[in-house]
């Protein structure tokens, strides 16, 4: 008896690993519309959120490492297709210090431009709201506020500018 009851035990556990997680799925998922911002701009006072957002305006939420050769590389592809971008709104967000955000935002020369904000995920939402787990992070949502797709790693400007802009 003891035997068959071990043997069921056996069985019972390793079924058990061949179950698969049911995790629920990420926020950015459950809550389409863009995640309530918390980005410390680069005065180190002012508080950036989402009721800044302009309006029926496209807006892509880039997360990015200022040491990151690809971000460094997407950065230079926004600021030398800036024109091409003035009708998209582009909060750019860090998880590093201000001063590397603002040394990066000197080196690509992304200060002047009107539709570009930068600043420091101070309380670390973007990440878990997200779930990604390489940069540059992309999130494009159209000028409904809509989420039209999330991108990990590099994109082109083109194609920004063809997800933001349709619907």
């Amino acid at each position: 008896m003891k035997k068959v009851l071990l043997m069921f035990m056996l069985a019972a556990g390793f079924s058990a690993f061949g179950q698969k997680d049911s995790l629920p799925p990420p926020p950015y998922l459950r809550f389409p519309g863009v995640p309530p911002l918390q980005l410390l701009l680069g005065d180190s006072t002012t508080i950036y959120t989402k009721a800044d957002l302009r309006k029926k305006k496209p807006v892509v939420l880039m997360v990015f490492s200022p040491d990151c050769s690809h971000c460094q590389h997407q950065a230079e592809q926004i600021r030398d297709n800036s024109k091409a971008l003035e009708g998209i709104q582009l909060v750019l967000a860090t998880m590093d210090p201000l001063w590397k955000m603002n040394q990066f935002v000197e080196r690509y020369q992304l200060r002047g431009l009107s539709n570009i904000t930068v600043g420091r995920d101070i309380a670390y939402l973007l990440q878990a709201f997200y779930d990604f787990h390489s940069l540059p992070f992309h999130a494009l949502y159209n000028k409904k506020a809509e989420l039209v797709q999330v991108v990990e790693g590099s994109m082109t400007i083109e194609k920004i500018i063809e997800l933001t802009t349709k619907g």
